[in-house]
């Protein structure tokens, strides 16, 4: 690919922005050599300003969410782009959440550019699970985990029971809940469900892949190993 639609593309700026990058010198190979707008280069040679470029398409990120965040692209409020470089937003394709948090959630979101990869994370049919750490505003009564375990729990205005899921109580009012369905605010409607708020949510795990020491607001892209451990192979 042409060195100019390359970095564009990776979202570093427009054309226009990029031929001024090259004009500059911003633009080398490993040794240094400046190349000029129409060279053909691989993408693991290019430097911008000495730095590798970002992996090309099949980019796969994990952030850990704050409280506050919205997972969209156009928000009045606080978004997660804020929390990432701003050329995510701007690739082709764009750099998506895989699956959303709602504002009041923390923990593990990932964010990948490959379509192919988000629907296949998402969807029910892959089984994948998610862990999250739940606290509540009133004691458990020690059947919820029966219940979500049924597979016969139906969340009000829908028509189909939910999969079962596995609750393990960590305390009087706080569990971990493991789910492999993704449905809006499942969590908190299932709480809701048995009686019980949802006053604090934290994504910990997906699949087989935590968030490790990754600090609060801090976002790092994950190799070929740990996208494994998400999807199982």
């Amino acid at each position: 690919m042409r060195l100019v639609r390359l970095v564009a593309n990776l979202g570093y700026g427009s054309q226009r922005e990029v031929k001024g990058m090259v004009r500059a010198g911003r633009l080398t190979l490993a040794d240094g050599t400046v190349l000029g707008e129409d060279a053909k280069v691989e993408h693991a040679e290019v430097r911008l300003d000495g730095e590798p470029l970002d992996p090309p398409q099949g980019l796969v990120a994990m952030l850990h969410k704050p409280a506050g965040y919205t997972c969209s692209t156009n928000d009045p409020g606080r978004i997660v782009y804020g929390l990432l470089p701003d050329r995510f937003q701007h690739r082709n394709p764009i750099v998506a959440p895989v699956g959303r948090l709602d504002r009041d959630t923390t923990g593990l979101l990932l964010l990948t550019d490959d379509g192919a990869l988000l629907h296949r994370i998402i969807s029910p049919k892959s089984s994948i699970p998610k862990t999250y750490e739940v606290t509540l505003d009133r004691p458990l009564t020690g059947e919820e985990g029966a219940v979500f375990a049924s597979g016969t729990l139906l969340l009000k205005s829908e028509n189909t029971p939910l999969l079962p899921a596995m609750l393990e109580p960590t305390g009087e009012k706080t569990a971990r809940l493991t789910l492999t369905e993704g449905r809006y605010h499942q969590v908190r409607r299932m709480f809701a469900a048995v009686g019980n708020h949802v006053v604090a949510l934290h994504r910990a795990r997906v699949g087989g892949l935590g968030l490790g020491d990754l600090a609060e607001g801090q976002w790092r892209l994950l190799d070929p190993a740990e996208v494994a451990l998400v999807t199982g192979g």
